[in-house]
């Protein structure tokens, strides 16, 4: 307290005159990043006007993200090079976390886009629509399993495509159409997952483009068979000629209480005049 040629501050003086909280202060004289000038004999601290230019440079790199360790390290080691060499990196890490978060805005569009649909869905319409190409991943039935062995399965498939969700991938279930024309309607053959990453392999499947019959059923699975029936009657009173695979998957699996809320959708490929 003896040095008269610098105006020295308390913590609280120098918080005000920087506008921030003097437990800032207190926290950055706790990591190292900014001791104070003085300490008083009664223990207090104290701040100089020489101080300010380093506090401002730490309130401004904290204002733009930067980590405290580097911050810490730049303090060290001052200079026009340094400053540089951390905005960049900054920039860097910055444009990456831009990216993710446009990816994230991606993904909930995309799942906003599917609640609308939900919310408006007409559960009594059959009708075609055009079909991209799409690579599944196979798992085979026997006719055997359970309903939660055929989940285990679905999930066994997505570790192997390193997913971290469920909702990360489509998912379903597979039914030819020569089995539905014979009433076989219990007779699937196999599950299908379905993900970005998806491609050729021993159990892939391309679900081919071109035209579908697309019709959805609200109820248990028991009751399914009926809505094929529909679309079997559709098809026929059209003239349409259904072949390869019925492609089901759940729409709404993820966001219901009760079995009789679960909606599928139901997809056949209709074969068209070369």
């Amino acid at each position: 307290m003896d040095n008269h040629s610098e105006t020295l501050f308390t913590i609280g003086q120098f918080a005000n005159l920087h506008r921030i909280n003097k437990k800032t202060l207190m926290w950055y004289d706790e990591i190292h990043l900014l001791k104070p000038a003085v300490i008083g004999s009664n223990g207090y601290r104290y701040y100089t006007h020489r101080q300010s230019p380093a506090l401002d440079t730490i309130l401004m790199l904290r204002d733009l993200g930067v980590p405290l360790p580097e911050i810490r390290s730049f303090l060290s080691h001052r200079s026009v090079d340094s400053m540089e060499q951390l905005l960049r990196e900054q920039l860097s890490r910055l444009d990456q976390h831009i990216t993710q978060l446009q990816r994230l805005r991606q993904s909930l569009q995309h799942r906003h886009r599917d609640m609308l649909s939900l919310l408006h869905l007409d559960l009594k319409q059959i009708a075609l629509v055009e079909l991209e190409p799409r690579h599944l991943s196979l798992i085979p039935l026997t006719g055997k399993e359970s309903l939660d062995t055929e989940i285990e399965l679905i999930l066994q498939e997505t570790k192997q495509h390193q997913l971290h969700r469920l909702h990360d991938a489509t998912y379903g279930s597979m039914i030819p159409v020569s089995h539905l024309q014979s009433g076989r309607f219990s007779d699937y053959t196999h599950l299908f997952l379905h993900s970005e990453c998806s491609s050729s392999s021993p159990n892939s499947h391309i679900r081919p483009a071109g035209t579908y019959l697309r019709a959805f059923f609200q109820g248990s699975w028991d009751d399914i068979p009926r809505r094929y029936e529909e679309m079997l009657d559709y098809a026929q009173y059209h003239g349409y000629t259904l072949c390869g695979y019925s492609y089901e998957t759940g729409v709404n699996d993820a966001f219901i209480q009760n079995p009789e809320d679960y909606i599928t959708q139901i997809e056949i490929p209709v074969l068209t005049p070369k």
